[in-house]
């Protein structure tokens, strides 16, 4: 079940830096796509492997994206 009211952690899968969309995996591996605009530090790219954190949100066509994407913080 998808929620949008709280941020997810998950793993950059892919991201396609000349195009500028990608894909995020939660835990539980479901795959949610995402574009360049929903980093949240305004870098436009981000590393494969990177731990995020986001939010999903209903997208184009109805299927469920990434939206707010951010780095996670390290872990003390």
């Amino acid at each position: 079940m998808v929620t949008t009211d709280r941020a997810l952690a998950g793993r950059v899968a892919s991201f396609d830096d000349p195009r500028g969309i990608g894909v995020v995996v939660d835990s539980d591996g479901n795959e949610y796509p995402f574009h360049c605009t929903a980093i949240l530090d305004g870098t436009r790219t981000i590393e494969v492997g990177a731990q995020v954190t986001f939010m999903v949100a209903a997208g184009r066509l109805g299927n469920w994206e990434a939206t707010a994407v951010a780095i996670a913080p390290e872990s003390p």
